[in-house]
């Protein structure tokens, strides 16, 4: 079997090929420069890693991984636009380098673009895979625009925010994962554990990109330090922050989500320190990441075609990156 490394490596050099026709472009440039930065095509590869989970890799498996990889990228592109963020991946972000307009039409074209590619896939599973596709698509928006929302709210509660992060994070993981699993033979069964397993992965993920977000190398990172912060998002460590802080600190809090000082982002993390939001982050972070393997544990195969997936779960949630 292969391992995750391997993997990347493999899907790397198949989809470094191009997706779209030269013209125009103005466009085709501006989704082949977003492409070509260097992701950690998690995705893709969790697609990959379930379908050998069961049987060897099929080959519309390398095509459903394609088709995820685009339709994430697709999100990040227009994701970076309605953050304002200026870097993604260490560098400019699309809208950035080649203008808003040009960004949203690039993001466009990668979701179309992936739905030619899950056309590939055989008749037996394209309509339970686009079935699962289109649905995730569709959680994925909604937790976006849920996690907007969230910007105008004074409180938000954390089961709130934990419903919010699987739709926008954590089911592409776990539908990844299922996809590779419906393509490799699995059980309803089997598939079920292995999504389950994904999601909490997924949220794990996002409390981990969370911590980093406040607490993380800006170099290693690749993204500015406290980007939700100037973005008065609601993350597992503000919400924490708002439940254990003394009164003074909560006024505070609530303050600086209006005033917006030069040293908002300074003032926030000394709160947070103060309030212990980064120790309680990783205990939260573990308590997920344990019910995940609860449900790799369940899934009905040998225990060694289990390792690379629970060694990728590890690092994804232990990443610096």
């Amino acid at each position: 079997m292969y391992s995750f490394q391997d993997l990347v490596k493999l899907f790397a050099e198949r989809f470094q090929k191009k997706h779209f026709p030269p013209q125009p472009s103005t466009l085709y440039d501006a989704a082949d420069y977003f492409l070509q930065l260097d992701g950690k095509r998690v995705r893709p590869v969790l697609c990959l890693m379930a379908n050998e989970l069961f049987d060897a890799i099929h080959p519309a498996a390398w095509d459903a991984a394609s088709a995820i990889e685009l339709f994430h990228n697709f999100t990040l592109i227009h994701d970076d636009i309605m953050d304002k963020a200026p870097l993604r991946r260490g560098a400019p972000t699309v809208h950035v380098q080649h203008g808003e307009s040009t960004a949203i039409l690039s993001g466009d074209v990668m979701l179309i673009q992936a739905y030619e590619y899950l056309n590939k896939i055989p008749q037996q599973h394209l309509h339970l895979v686009l079935q699962l596709f289109n649905t995730t698509a569709k959680q994925v928006c909604e937790g976006q625009q849920i996690d907007m929302d969230f910007e105008k709210c004074n409180n938000v509660a954390l089961k709130e925010y934990v419903e919010m992060i699987t739709l926008k994070t954590s089911v592409l993981l776990a539908c990844s994962l299922q996809i590779g699993a419906i393509l490799g033979g699995a059980n309803e069964n089997n598939q079920q554990h292995v999504y389950e397993f994904g999601k909490n992965v997924g949220i794990a993920f996002q409390i981990q990109d969370d911590y980093l977000d406040a607490f993380g190398d800006p170099e290693k990172f690749g993204k500015q330090i406290g980007g939700d912060i100037v973005a008065n998002k609601k993350t597992f460590l503000w919400i924490h922050a708002l439940e254990v802080a003394t009164p003074a600190q909560h006024k505070t809090l609530q303050q600086l989500t209006v005033e917006n000082p030069a040293d908002k982002v300074a003032q926030v993390l000394s709160i947070f320190k103060d309030c212990n939001v980064d120790v309680w982050a990783k205990a939260l972070k573990q308590q997920y990441f344990d019910i995940a393997l609860q449900h790799l544990e369940a899934v009905d195969v040998l225990d060694e075609r289990k390792q690379h997936l629970k060694a990728l779960a590890e690092y994804l949630i232990q990443r610096e990156v």
